[in-house]
């Protein structure tokens, strides 16, 4: 059943998600957990890849909770049409996957996912990342998963999905490099001495100047040239991974 994003009087609704596993159970415990939530809710459940880009296009969801290994057509590839899909711009999609160390992360990334989650995590921190990701925030932690995806996209595995950083200005590539990093406007605006809204249009300008769709892709963008490696300091001072 569909559930309305916003109510008569204008009020925002639930967060509509689309979970897409192939268990049953998994499917099922993730519905408990999301329904048990006030501002989230469950408008359907798939098996397959291909069943969740059929339902994204019937639901119109805010959010597709969608695993990586799937029947059929698997999260990756599902991910990647529901990305290309004019009509689905604003629906993110946050990967599942068993194991933090999962190369198919950063395909899944390149596809077009807004961030990942690995299957043990906590039930409070699904629904929170839920909550991040609807927003159009980038679920990408500094540690491990910067010195993940920095490994896998280093590697030649075709060209970035959007353009580089050469025509960022100096200041705009200091913000892109914190957001590879995982920081978020608060913090880069405490970083670099400026207010929060001037870190927010920083941020959504170089999205703009970039034709990024999110700032996954500007950690994507961040790695593949180079700008971002682990171990490098940030404006900050300190080793961010």
């Amino acid at each position: 059943m569909s559930v309305p994003r916003n109510d008569p009087s204008g009020a925002p609704g639930p967060i509509r998600v689309l979970l897409a596993d192939d268990q049953r159970l998994v499917r099922a415990a993730f519905a408990m957990l999301v329904e048990s939530a006030p501002d989230t809710a469950v408008v359907g459940q798939a098996g397959t890849g291909r069943e969740a880009v059929a339902l994204a296009r019937d639901t119109r969801p805010d959010l597709i909770v969608m695993d990586i290994r799937m029947p059929d057509l698997d999260g990756i590839e599902a991910t990647r049409l529901i990305a290309a899909d004019e009509e689905l711009a604003g629906v993110r999609v946050l990967v599942l996957t068993t194991y933090d160390t999962d190369e198919h992360i950063v395909e899944a990334l390149r596809a077009g996912a807004s961030g990942f989650l690995v299957k043990d995590t906590r039930p409070a921190e699904l629904l929170d990342a839920i909550r991040t990701v609807a927003a159009g925030e980038a679920l990408l932690s500094p540690g491990p998963t910067a010195r993940l995806i920095a490994r896998f996209l280093r590697s030649p595995s075709g060209p970035p999905p959007v353009g580089g950083p050469e025509g960022l200005s100096e200041r705009e590539r200091e913000v892109l490099a914190l957001v590879a990093r995982g920081l978020t406007n608060t913090e880069i605006a405490e970083a670099l001495g400026l207010s929060p809204l001037t870190a927010k249009t920083h941020v959504s300008r170089i999205m703009g100047k970039l034709g990024a769709r999110d700032r996954a892709q500007l950690v994507i963008v961040a790695y593949e040239s180079g700008l971002v490696t682990p171990g490098r300091t940030d404006p900050q001072g300190s080793v961010r991974s």
